[in-house]
């Protein structure tokens, strides 16, 4: 009994050295680490280029507004609208900041034609094939353009462009190879320019079959770009021989040739109807 008594007060004196914390308040959040989640568009997208504010941007004048419900309407009467939200598609340069830029800005009529085709290319083989993406520049009016480095004659300048990263994980390997295949097949009939830039970051437009920045190791996976006109300079045509002439099969030089899809539609030229903006458009 004695022992039991000198245990008891044993694990007493224990309990009494031990610290209590107090359990966290109700309704409190207690930190837990988790998984990264997967951004590619926050390596360039800053606050004020966001949804926030994008709605900031938005009443900050009724003209905003006004073009706004215009550009969509345009997006919907050429079987456009939905293919990214319009506040995405608005977006500028990354670089407009430092440019001393607007985040968002809603182009000139003149230039909304050139958007249709490469929102079409977009939706019918670029989201098929790497999932989801999120455009992060497209417009950038002439003075945002050079403050950025765009080329002179930007595609970006023209509406035609549209600078996206997938929201699908992937590496920047597969993204190139998925997308240069893509533009092989499909890429004349749009005369799709697609081009690469650092991380996830990709560009297409509808402006010039052409491609830029690929990865050599990948580069030489994509099939070359080749108009018909250049091909006598890449290798000259397999010559046609008679079989009258050879007794055996004609042996004829033929190149594979992706089966013709739907047909391409273009969108106008002309500024929509109606409109007031009389700016030329450019080439």
């Amino acid at each position: 009994m004695r022992r039991l008594s000198l245990s008891l007060l044993g694990l007493a004196a224990s309990a009494s050295a031990q610290v209590v914390l107090p359990a966290p308040p109700s309704g409190s959040v207690v930190y837990a680490p988790g998984a990264a989640t997967f951004n590619p568009a926050a390596d360039y997208i800053t606050i004020g280029q966001d949804e926030p504010g994008y709605r900031n941007w938005y009443a900050a004048a009724p003209a905003h507004g006004n073009s706004v419900r215009a550009f969509n309407a345009y997006l919907e009467q050429y079987d456009v609208g939905g293919v990214f939200p319009t506040w995405q598609l608005l977006r500028t340069a990354t670089s407009w900041q430092r440019c001393g830029g607007q985040p968002f800005e809603v182009p000139p009529t003149s230039e909304w034609p050139h958007i249709v085709q490469t929102l079409r290319y977009v939706r019918d083989y670029v989201i098929p094939a790497v999932g989801p993406v999120e455009p992060v520049s497209a417009y950038r009016n002439p003075a945002l353009n050079a403050c950025a480095g765009g080329a002179p004659e930007s595609a970006h300048k023209h509406y035609s462009a549209i600078d996206m990263v997938p929201l699908r994980q992937t590496t920047r390997e597969d993204l190139m190879r998925t997308l240069c295949r893509v533009q092989a097949r499909r890429g004349p009939d749009y005369q799709v320019g697609l081009g690469f830039y650092a991380f996830l970051r990709f560009h297409v437009d509808t402006t010039k079959y052409r491609r830029w920045n690929m990865d050599p190791t990948v580069a030489s996976l994509c099939p070359p770009i080749a108009k018909s006109t250049d091909i006598a300079t890449i290798a000259q045509p397999l010559p046609t021989i008679s079989a009258a002439s050879s007794g055996a099969a004609p042996v004829i030089a033929t190149t594979p040739v992706e089966p013709a899809g739907p047909k391409v539609v273009f969108a106008p030229s002309a500024a929509p109807t109606g409109s007031s903006d009389s700016q030329p458009q450019q080439h």
